[in-house]
């Protein structure tokens, strides 16, 4: 007997789940603060621009965190700490440091060929790969809205003006990320040099090919509109609240468990009643085996009282 159950799909209110590209000076974290500002009251920026984005705390209103170096657990922490704190929004600025920056991803690799592959690259993702699951399954987790940013490679094309007279013009290419990093994320947009944005990846239909010239308060309200057509679902801090109260019982945690499963919510980073970081499945997990050694021992003591 298989233990599969197809159930009816509903469309059900979601979070932001958005990736800003472009080169360096289009306005990124600019754009990404109109689009957090209009879809939450409470924004935590990751900072890992030298804390570039404080330019803007003028016009913005917005909690920071700055980082110098970019070991994918650290994103995992930051992300446990901004749930905890209840912020609405997060955004990363920018991903592209857990990538290429000091301690990201290809450092990480690199290291641990060293370490345990005689510089064998190929060995060196094997060991390294979990770690970069745990910090993109952390960002999708996230219990509030996340934008993250990527820089481009850039490089410089030729064209003719309105004039007619051939001048330089700065391009981005690719994400400065791994291939294919854009599919985790619901909406991609790619910014220009002018700060027009085109959504080149799309989830919700009515912003799909859309192209935004300055993105205003008015684009993040077409996102949030689309974001809460559905049927409203628990979060991930509504899921840690139930596991952690003291009465919860080991069948309920079960269960509890499987929801958390079906939402895709188990990889969520959290902290746990001792304030250290770990994850949503974790923790059930965790005060399943403490429910349960609860109930064998009362139920030992009933049986001796007896």
């Amino acid at each position: 007997m298989n233990s599969f159950t197809f159930i009816p799909a509903t469309k059900e209110q979601a979070k932001a789940r958005i990736a800003l590209t472009g080169p360096t000076g289009s306005g990124k974290t600019y754009t990404a603060l109109v689009i957090g500002t209009g879809v939450g009251d409470r924004i935590a920026l990751i900072d890992t621009e030298h804390g570039s984005a404080s330019k803007y705390a003028d016009e913005f209103a917005f909690d920071t965190l700055p980082l110098t170096t970019f070991e994918p657990p650290a994103l995992v922490e930051a992300l446990a700490v901004a749930a905890h704190e209840g912020y609405d929004v997060v955004i990363v600025d920018s991903l592209s440091h857990f990538w290429s920056g000091s301690g990201g991803m290809l450092e990480q690799v690199d290291n641990a060929a060293k370490r345990v592959a005689g510089g064998n690259t190929f060995a060196g993702w094997r060991e390294a790969r979990p770690l970069e699951r745990a910090m993109i399954d952390a960002l999708l987790a996230y219990p509030g809205h996340l934008i993250a940013t990527m820089r481009t490679k850039t490089e410089y094309v030729v064209e003719a003006d309105e004039r007619g007279r051939k001048v330089p013009r700065k391009v981005g290419l690719k994400p400065e990320q791994r291939e294919g990093i854009e599919y985790e994320f619901d909406i991609v947009g790619d910014l220009d040099h002018d700060n027009t944005l085109v959504i080149s990846k799309s989830r919700a239909k009515p912003l799909s090919g859309l192209v935004v010239r300055k993105p205003d308060a008015a684009f993040a309200e077409a996102v949030l509109d689309w974001l809460d057509a559905g049927k409203p679902t628990p979060s991930a801090s509504d899921y840690l609240t139930t596991a952690t109260a003291p009465h919860t019982t080991y069948e309920e945690l079960r269960g509890l468990y499987e929801e958390v499963r079906r939402h895709n919510l188990l990889a969520a980073a959290v902290l746990d009643p001792a304030g250290g970081s770990t994850t949503l499945g974790e923790l059930i997990v965790r005060r399943g085996t403490e429910a349960k050694k609860e109930t064998a021992k009362a139920s030992g003591q009933r049986g001796e009282a007896a």
